[in-house]
């Protein structure tokens, strides 16, 4: 296995940037802010941490629930997957 580093282009660094923001304003305009301001705080956190990062794994290790869990409350919350 190579010890060489691997430079990623800054055109490509900034081209995903800018896709991330554009998932996290998707996720931020249709969720159903009344049901996640309901929760309670875990859960609350978790899905806002899903609306800004997109990292449904992570959401549910906050959450402290199953990936699956997670999604049925994604989708109550009206949180969609953008890819």
């Amino acid at each position: 296995m190579s010890s060489e580093k691997f430079e990623i282009p800054e055109e490509l660094l900034n081209e995903w940037k800018i896709e991330d923001e554009k998932a996290r304003e998707i996720r931020k305009k249709e969720a159903n802010w009344n049901f996640i301001n309901s929760l309670p705080p875990k859960l609350k956190y978790a899905l806002i941490y899903l609306i800004e990062k997109g990292d449904r794994y992570v959401a549910a290790k906050i959450a402290g629930i199953s990936l699956e869990e997670l999604d049925e409350l994604r989708r109550k919350a009206n949180i969609p997957i953008v890819i």
